[in-house]
């Protein structure tokens, strides 16, 4: 992977929460696009800050599925070099997974990557006037398979979503 940013490159990023604390990223994953194609991805489970798991019956997590696993501060390092190269980072309703990046990175006190988010909610709002936006609505809208609250299937479908709208011209 180039170190330099290539504006062909970006990463789709996911989280799923255990809380209401934006610092309680119980799952993660990331998805790489290099020239409008999937590269890689990886997916990693990580033990919130808290025992406390409010959205169980969203994502299906449980304490007992993190119990053993690494925290944030422990899976970031890992993920990191995933970033290398790419010149930005992109979201389903960016501002909640840059949220809880930020808030993870700060209880870690690591470093948050310097990339710019582009917003796939905000993007299909402009290109396509589809509402509602919900990643399961814009799935339809493209003909995207998705399993809604599995951090890979979502932040697969939002880089899918991504090369879809650079192909008709819309985002970074």
């Amino acid at each position: 992977m180039s170190s330099q940013p290539s504006p062909d490159t970006f990463v789709a990023i996911d989280f799923e929460t255990a809380d209401t604390g934006r610092d309680s990223a119980c799952a993660v994953a990331l998805v790489r696009v290099e020239g409008a194609r999937i590269t890689q991805r990886v997916t990693r489970l990580i033990q919130p800050p808290r025992r406390t798991f409010e959205f169980t019956h969203i994502h299906g997590i449980r304490w007992r599925d993190v119990q053993d696993q690494p925290v944030f501060a422990q899976v970031w390092p890992e993920l990191e070099p995933f970033l290398q190269g790419a010149s930005f980072m992109v979201a389903h309703n960016a501002s909640f997974d840059q949220g809880v990046l930020y808030a993870c990175c700060s209880l870690a006190r690591l470093e948050p990557p310097a990339l710019p988010f582009a917003c796939t909610m905000r993007l299909a709002r402009q290109a396509w006037s589809l509402r509602p936006t919900r990643l399961p609505d814009l799935c339809r809208h493209l003909g995207i398979p998705l399993k809604h609250h599995d951090p890979a299937s979502d932040a697969e479908a939002c880089a899918s979503a991504m090369i879809v709208l650079r192909k008709e011209g819309w985002g970074p």
